[in-house]
């Protein structure tokens, strides 16, 4: 079954090295669940923290639903990702590590529910920018020319 991207953390890409990537659900309200339906959701700027076993995403802006009248919610409020505990404790470890954080990648529909991939990053140097980008243009380079020759 393919899943449907709804919000995608374009910045995480460009400035975290991701380690380790985790699929989780999240805990949503009812019209918060709609407004994401309509594409209303910004990972800009969001990361999230371990605390007191729960993982929790933090800076996430869910627009309110339209119609959703007096149900609507906080748009950043503090939303619970749900995992297995031992998957919590193995990224507590791993976020114990110095210069590790939490930080979500996209929001995605599988199956009908709102999943979220959580991804285990490394933020980036500027020397490690520029490798990227050069890395990039090369590869693009090399598939124009692979494209000319045929």
């Amino acid at each position: 079954m393919k899943d449907n991207v709804i919000a995608k953390n374009s910045s995480a890409f460009r400035d975290f090295s991701i380690l380790e990537s985790f699929e989780c659900g999240i805990e949503l309200k009812g019209s918060e669940v709609k407004s994401i339906r309509e594409g209303n959701a910004n990972l800009k700027d969001s990361f999230a923290r371990i605390e007191e076993e729960e993982v929790l995403l933090y800076n996430t802006h869910i627009t309110p639903y339209e119609k959703g009248s007096y149900f609507n919610v906080d748009p950043k409020r503090v939303r619970r990702l749900l995992l297995h505990k031992s998957e919590i404790r193995r990224i507590l470890s791993r976020v114990s590590q110095r210069g590790l954080t939490l930080v979500p990648l996209k929001f995605y529909f599988k199956k009908g529910f709102v999943k979220v991939e959580l991804g285990l990053v490394k933020g980036k140097k500027l020397y490690d920018k520029r490798a990227a980008i050069k890395e990039r243009e090369l590869d693009l380079e090399m598939k124009r020319e692979l494209r000319r020759r045929r």
